[in-house]
């Protein structure tokens, strides 16, 4: 979902600000996560991911504050007091991402009993 959101899968994507790549990889984030090479679409999965995970760690599991600060850095959303900061374009980044996430997500044991158990609007009266 982020992959997508971020580049749209082009592992050529560079932003104005400077992000390349799959997961739209600032430079000195890539740098920190020990990437050597943005534009090696490996690699920039690897780091992405790896950064992904050092802010659900850092954000103690909440996975829209960890796509906050991924859009709009750590420091925002601390500024914030640990809520999604008042950026329009963060915000908007947070629902998309957690919609497109929502639907990739494999049915749940509960969802597809729910399924099976509906009448089928096939069926014959």
């Amino acid at each position: 979902a982020v992959i997508l959101v971020e580049s749209n899968y082009n592992p050529r994507a560079y932003s104005p600000k400077g992000a390349q790549g799959l997961m739209q990889l600032m430079p000195a984030t890539a740098k920190r996560f020990g990437n050597t090479n943005s534009w090696d679409p490996r690699q920039n999965i690897l780091t992405g991911s790896k950064y992904l995970r050092w802010l659900l760690d850092y954000f103690g599991q909440d996975l829209e504050l960890t796509l906050a600060a991924y859009n709009a850095g750590a420091g925002a959303v601390r500024k914030a007091g640990r809520q999604v900061p008042d950026f329009a374009e963060t915000r908007k980044y947070v629902r998309t991402v957690m919609q497109i996430y929502q639907f990739l997500l494999p049915p749940t044991t509960l969802q597809l009993r729910a399924r099976t158990q509906a009448p089928s609007p096939f069926s014959i009266r």
